[in-house]
């Protein structure tokens, strides 16, 4: 599979020049994240992806619009691949906020308030990350899946921290990283 990370967001865009955490919930993806999303879409548009899934952050479902729109391939949302909760950015939207912005999409099977309520260990993501391995390990399709994440979740997944827009290919039947460093590049 390809764990592709979300295009530079707002916060991404304050954090990385002030390393203070700017505030903004649930942010959107700039100018350049729309184009890292582009970018990526085209890119990936040749690898035989017939499965996309994204976390349900504005930003992750914004950086799968332009892959699910080339490849004429629904969007399915998994909040397993949420990022970990730690900044203010990783305060979601609300169920609902998001069935009415992404129509397209299907949000039923999450919780209303689908994010965690308090910082996030890194032992309850690297969890996670084994969990969605294990899933993601039974399903036949793996090969050509693509998961929109977040930096936690695929440094989780894989110890590799990646910048936004970038992409890393993961076997799930291997086995993920015991520990991580937690700290940002």
């Amino acid at each position: 599979m390809i764990l592709l990370r979300h295009g530079q967001s707002e916060f991404n865009l304050h954090f990385t020049a002030t390393r203070k955490d700017p505030g903004i919930e649930d942010p959107r993806l700039t100018p350049l994240g729309h184009a890292q999303a582009e970018a990526a879409a085209e890119a990936l548009a040749g690898e035989g992806i017939r499965r996309i899934l994204a976390s349900p952050y504005t930003r992750a479902l914004q950086t799968a619009a332009p892959l699910a729109r080339r490849l004429g391939l629904p969007v399915h949302v998994q909040p397993l691949v949420r990022e970990r909760y730690a900044f203010k950015c990783d305060v979601g939207s609300p169920r609902d906020a998001l069935a009415e912005a992404w129509p397209e999409h299907d949000f039923a099977h999450l919780e209303a308030v689908w994010w965690p309520q308090e910082e996030e260990g890194g032992d309850s993501v690297l969890s996670r990350a084994r969990l969605f391995r294990g899933e993601m390990r039974e399903r036949p399709d793996w090969p050509h899946t693509v998961v929109v994440c977040h930096w936690g979740f695929i440094l989780a997944m894989t110890g590799q921290s990646v910048m936004n827009g970038q992409w890393l290919r993961v076997d799930p039947t291997e086995e993920g990283p015991l520990t991580v460093s937690w700290q940002h590049g």
